[in-house]
């Protein structure tokens, strides 16, 4: 596999990555999507290995498999927002507001392949108005993405209300020539047992995620990644 990326992507690997998953995994993912050394370099500092791993969606159930994968990359379990300056009681409107106000420094953090379309996004569903946080287009998707955020644990109505965004986004937004919308819910923090509770009959490309305002992963969250086992699993998926 090392020689089917340049030798300074396999140095940053090298040099960077201890664990030998983590290494295939940064190596499968430059061959395929193209990294360069500066994108690399972002993507294992901000430990996109980790965050894929955890990851909890029903992109497996409700997107081809054609674009699985990089549905399931351009969705982080984690967020950092370490560039908003939020007052000790903030809102959700003023989380909204910092990461309108700092449209740059938040896409970069989605990821390179995120436009952004607009905030409080207006629909309708019959005479009921309905604003979405959030509306950005993710180009190698070709997909509307519906970003709801929460400044608190993550509630099960929320994934029902995002069903409902994707429903009208998909019927009144959405290209003819584009893919289905995909809803991603941000909270400050969530119970990932409940989560899958929550997530388990619903029938749309939803994914939940947490954020933190400073840039390591937790503790208690490394501890959550998933046993060699399962590790290896999704590796040989990604090769697929």
């Amino acid at each position: 596999m090392v020689r089917e990326i340049s030798w300074i992507n396999n140095i940053i690997i090298m040099e960077k990555c201890k664990d030998d998953s983590q290494r295939e995994f940064y190596i499968q993912m430059t061959k395929r999507y193209g990294w360069t050394k500066r994108i690399l370099t972002n993507f294992i500092e901000t430990q996109t290995y980790e965050k894929y791993l955890l990851n909890q969606t029903k992109f497996d159930l409700t997107i081809p498999a054609e674009r699985r994968v990089q549905a399931k990359l351009a969705v982080k379990d984690e967020y950092t927002f370490d560039f908003a300056e939020l007052t000790p009681e903030y809102s959700e409107y003023e989380l909204e507001m910092q990461l309108v106000n700092n449209i740059r420094a938040f896409l970069i953090e989605m990821g390179r392949d995120y436009t952004f379309i607009g905030n409080q996004y207006h629909l309708t569903a019959g005479n009921r108005d309905l604003y979405i946080d959030l509306l950005l287009f993710h180009r190698r998707l070709r997909s509307l993405i519906a970003i709801e955020l929460k400044i608190g644990e993550f509630e099960a109505e929320y994934a029902g209300k995002m069903q409902l965004y994707l429903t009208a986004l998909d019927e009144q937004v959405k290209l003819p020539d584009e893919n289905p919308s995909i809803g991603i819910i941000i909270c400050k923090s969530k119970d990932k047992t409940y989560v899958e509770y929550a997530l388990k009959n619903i029938n749309a490309p939803i994914g939940v995620a947490a954020y933190q305002l400073r840039n390591t992963l937790p503790e208690e969250m490394k501890a959550l990644l998933p046993e060699p086992e399962e590790i290896v699993r999704r590796l040989k998926i990604l090769e697929r």
